[in-house]
């Protein structure tokens, strides 16, 4: 294998497979890399056995010079700290004796000790003729909008995941960890060829939105039993499913309220994110919110600290007041996940869920349950 390479295209495709390379990864090989050479491109692997990325740099006379094909695995971690770190533009890749790599460039030259491609696992990448297609910005507005209520707790796996369901050309997604939850619902371009009801692993599809490319371009979705496989431009990210049922969250919305408030989204996040403040733990950080007329009022406090007390105005639909309870850091992020305008605020009781809207984005809904104080 012998190529000439622009560093820029090759450390892009490096930083994104190099997402698949864990730490704790108890098969050492999959801490490499494996690049496969061809007259067509260089493709470059990456797999934990969670998740897998590959991205494919095709032949370009001016960013990528082919002089012979082959291909090898080369040690994740010292690959991508040396093509950041040289200061060419291009750098040259050869593999000598089969297992001997040098990395040169007019003033730098490293020798890396590379495994065999034969050693790598064989990891299927297959892909189905049908497949869900979903826009990419689309795609990562749902994931930043909800991945932050799934659980962190392996206990309850399932909740770990975001739930992807698919009915028609309706995709809904669910996030909750037993105290919040997050719903995005976006209408597909495509019609899907059957209903499909699976986890992904949050952490997961993180990753895959942060590789994702800021222009409007398509992503094809893959669903198989177990797997889930995505593909945009020329990168290919597959992820395990988590098996098990997600529970039922169309039940937790209630259909009626006594009373919906309609407050300025950035004032009223910044009285929560003050009244905080105070709060004595850090992870619950209980405030307490009432109405009063059309004044609003946000209360903390701490026997070992100090109180503090908040006001700002808001506008009613019924002459109901309402004193309840919850965590500000659950409250803060769900009203985060909005762009911006005003919000909705809507009570049953005060034990009952919190509901959260935007007019303006009508496809979003967050939902936070209140906490007793008494």
């Amino acid at each position: 294998m012998k190529l000439k390479i622009k560093k820029e295209i090759l450390l892009d495709n490096l930083n994104k497979v190099s997402r698949a390379i864990s730490t704790k990864n108890l098969i050492p090989i999959l801490s490499g890399i494996k690049f496969d050479l061809t007259s067509e491109g260089l493709t470059l692997t990456a797999s934990d056995n969670d998740i897998t990325i590959q991205t494919f740099i095709p032949v370009d006379s001016d960013q990528m010079n082919i002089e012979k094909e082959g291909s090898i695995i080369i040690q994740g971690k010292y690959i991508l700290d040396i093509v950041r770190k040289l200061p060419d533009d291009f750098i040259n890749i050869e593999v000598l004796d089969e297992l001997k790599i040098l990395i040169s460039t007019e003033n730098s030259e490293f020798n890396l000790n590379g495994i065999s491609k034969n050693e790598y696992p064989n990891i299927s990448l297959e892909e189905k003729e049908e497949f869900i297609e979903i826009n990419s910005k689309t795609f990562r507005n749902i994931i930043n909008q909800t991945s932050f209520a799934t659980s962190n707790d392996e206990s309850r796996p399932v909740l770990t995941g975001i739930n992807f369901k698919i009915n028609g050309n309706i995709l809904e997604c669910n996030a909750t960890d037993s105290y919040r939850l997050s719903r995005k619902i976006v209408n597909l371009e495509k019609v899907a060829d059957e209903n499909y009801n699976v986890v992904i692993p949050s952490k997961n599809v993180l990753e895959f939105s942060k590789i994702l490319s800021d222009d409007n371009s398509n992503i094809e979705m893959h669903l198989f039993n177990n797997k889930v496989l995505f593909k945009c431009d020329n990168t290919i990210f597959q992820s395990r499913l988590i098996s098990g049922s997600y529970p039922n969250t169309s039940n937790l919305f209630p259909n009626e309220s006594i009373l919906k408030i309609t407050a300025d989204l950035n004032e009223l996040y910044n009285v929560i994110d003050r009244a905080s403040i105070l709060t004595s733990d850090k992870e619950k950080n209980v405030v307490t919110l009432e109405t009063n007329g059309n004044m609003l009022i946000v209360r903390s406090s701490s026997a070992e600290i100090g109180r503090v007390e908040e006001k700002m105005v808001i506008t009613k639909d019924t002459d109901e007041d309402i004193k309840i309870s919850f965590s500000a850091k659950y409250m803060m992020d769900a009203l985060k996940s909005f762009i911006n305008g005003t919000v909705e605020l809507s009570f049953v009781g005060e034990v009952k869920p919190i509901i959260i809207t935007n007019p303006e984005e009508t496809d979003l809904t967050q939902l936070v349950l209140p906490i007793r104080t008494y």
